[in-house]
């Protein structure tokens, strides 16, 4: 499946069948896609926490207003990320380059992220949220079903996952076998409501 249809065909559903079962095989693919999402400086602020336990599917379903497609799914990814990754080692992001940039590169970004907890913040709601699109792509490639969540207790599901104190929770994709067809798609806008060239 290429990428145009993998986007075209990619749904939200919300019925998956629950006695699938994804190879760890599979589940590897998928993350291994997810981590060559874009982040700002390379920073990798990402932090997936993957659940297919039963007993924890279940829970989750229940911290998510009983939702059912969190129980029924194959895997559930909760989409995390560490705000002070920018400061934990960040010579690692940039491992495969010479010192001296990669030294530039780590005190700007010190100075882009220091003493600013909500540009800390924004980055892991763009840096997840570019990841979540790439699991679904990724998972729709391979003949599986998703949908990203933001419907449940984040204080609860983070004390279920035992969220250390400077992560964030920043959503969910469930991932399935789809055991019924989505609705008709809502309706989009024109792109001529929607795009505008050079200005407003």
């Amino acid at each position: 499946m290429d990428v145009f249809e993998a986007i075209n065909t990619r749904r939200s559903i919300k019925k998956f069948d629950a006695d699938h079962k994804m190879t760890s095989d599979e589940i590897d693919q998928i993350l291994k896609s997810a981590i060559l999402s874009p982040t700002s400086y390379n920073i990798q602020n990402w932090r997936f926490v993957t659940i297919t336990k039963q007993e924890l599917k279940n829970q989750l379903s229940r911290l998510s207003h009983d939702q059912r497609h969190v129980s029924e799914a194959s895997l559930v990814i909760i989409l995390c990320a560490d705000l002070n990754s920018w400061n934990k080692n960040p010579e690692r992001y940039w491992k495969n380059i010479p010192e001296e940039p990669r030294n530039t590169m780590v005190e700007s970004l010190k100075k882009s992220y220091r003493d600013k907890p909500q540009q800390q913040r924004d980055e892991a709601m763009r840096s997840c949220g570019m990841a979540a699109q790439t699991i679904m792509l990724a998972a729709k490639s391979m003949g599986y079903d998703t949908c990203p969540m933001k419907g449940f207790d984040y204080e609860k599901v983070g004390k279920l996952i035992n969220l250390p104190d400077d992560h964030v929770i920043v959503m969910m994709v469930v991932v399935g076998k789809a055991a019924k067809p989505p609705s008709v798609r809502g309706g989009q806008l024109e792109l001529s409501e929607i795009v505008f060239e050079d200005h407003f």
